[in-house]
């Protein structure tokens, strides 16, 4: 695994963003239904834990990782 993390920004107002979004925007998928696909087998985690809520709220400080790779929910600037 990769030692690097990316950033996800949340938009401006934004609390949270669904779990599923962040694997499609990241590009880790090619799409919605592969997000949800991936997390309802178990194949990623959310701060080190396996999750399978697909429209699990992640807020800023959560870790995601799939495939290797770790993203990283911030405050957007």
């Amino acid at each position: 695994m990769s030692s690097d993390v990316a950033e996800f920004p949340l938009l401006s107002g934004d609390e949270f963003v669904e779990l599923y979004k962040v694997l499609k925007v990241q590009g880790l998928v090619d799409g919605g239904g592969a997000a949800k696909h991936v997390i309802s087998e178990g194949l990623v985690k959310v701060n080190n834990d396996v999750d399978t809520r697909k429209r699990k709220k992640c807020v800023v400080g959560d870790v995601i990782e799939f495939n290797g790779e770790r993203i990283k929910i911030v405050a957007s600037v």
